[in-house]
């Protein structure tokens, strides 16, 4: 088994790392556009060979587009297009964190059914190929989206992969997917990002306020060391379901300040007791 992963980053060097290290794939090979990026990816280990992508297609049975969704996006097709001149049972996914547009964009591809789309729920605020880490998916989900447009033995192959890095499937609808990760995942970056513009605008007067910052200012505020190359394509794609939870999320904003602006404890103690219900999903 060859695997080819286009983008040597958090995500797809990490995975690189696993599939070779736990036999899964014989030979891994890399498309990395930035020399250094490619130089590092190579004196890690993270992959044996880094070549051109059209040559990276051709040779590997299965590509992972592991770049950002917006470059992903206009990638996919080209990939199709390079299996339907090939032949084979040559099998792409994508580790990308929206799946509507992408798999609209390959909706009609004579080479739809070897793409199977996902999503793997696992990451970490730094990029690059340094980021990448053995392990990193243990234990975590693996969104699988629209597998009925994808061809049965590819999806099999595709969990065989997934398994192999000891994650566990998920199976939904892309724009179901769309949603949910606006909820989960998007929103704490907006946040995230928010918070740290916020505090950054203080410390321009106030030298000192980092010296207070304590692990609960760092766990949230951690998100926004985030790459923009990769969350600038997923804020747009994902607009419409983005802007819902940003609303809501200013609708409770807005309870909480109009509850500390009145001096109304119970007010505040109620929205906290409320908030605290989500110990019972996340522990």
């Amino acid at each position: 088994m060859t695997i080819g992963v286009i983008g040597l980053g958090l995500i797809g060097g990490s995975m690189a790392l696993d599939l070779k290290r736990r036999s899964f794939a014989d030979t891994v090979i890399g498309v990395e556009n930035d020399p250094v990026n490619a130089s590092a990816a190579l004196n890690i280990g993270l992959v044996d060979e880094v070549v051109p992508f059209e040559d990276c297609v051709r040779r590997s049975d299965v590509v992972v587009v592991a770049i950002p969704v917006g470059a992903a996006v206009k990638m996919l097709p080209k990939v199709l297009d390079i299996f339907a001149e090939c032949g084979g049972d040559k099998i792409v996914i994508d580790t990308c964190s929206t799946k509507s547009q992408i798999v609209r964009s390959v909706h009609y591809h004579p080479r739809r059914g070897s793409f199977v789309a996902t999503h793997p729920m696992a990451g970490t605020e730094y990029s690059g190929p340094w980021a990448a880490m053995p392990n990193l998916f243990d234990g975590r989900a693996c969104i699988f989206a629209n597998t009925e447009d994808s061809d049965p033995k590819a999806v099999a192959t595709v969990e065989k992969l997934y398994g192999v890095l000891n994650m566990r499937p998920i199976y939904m609808n892309a724009d179901n997917h769309d949603v949910h990760t606006a909820y989960v995942s998007h929103i704490s970056h907006v946040t995230s990002f928010a918070l740290a513009l916020t505090v950054l605008e203080k410390e321009q007067d106030e030298k000192h306020i980092f010296d207070l910052a304590s692990g609960g200012f760092s766990s949230t505020v951690r998100l926004a060391k985030s790459s923009a190359d990769m969350w600038v394509p997923i804020l747009t794609q994902n607009r419409d379901n983005v802007l819902h939870v940003i609303d809501t999320y200013l609708d409770k904003m807005k309870s909480f300040r109009d509850a500390i602006a009145d001096f109304d404890e119970k007010k505040i103690e109620s929205l906290i007791k409320e908030a605290n219900k989500i110990k019972k999903i996340i522990r």
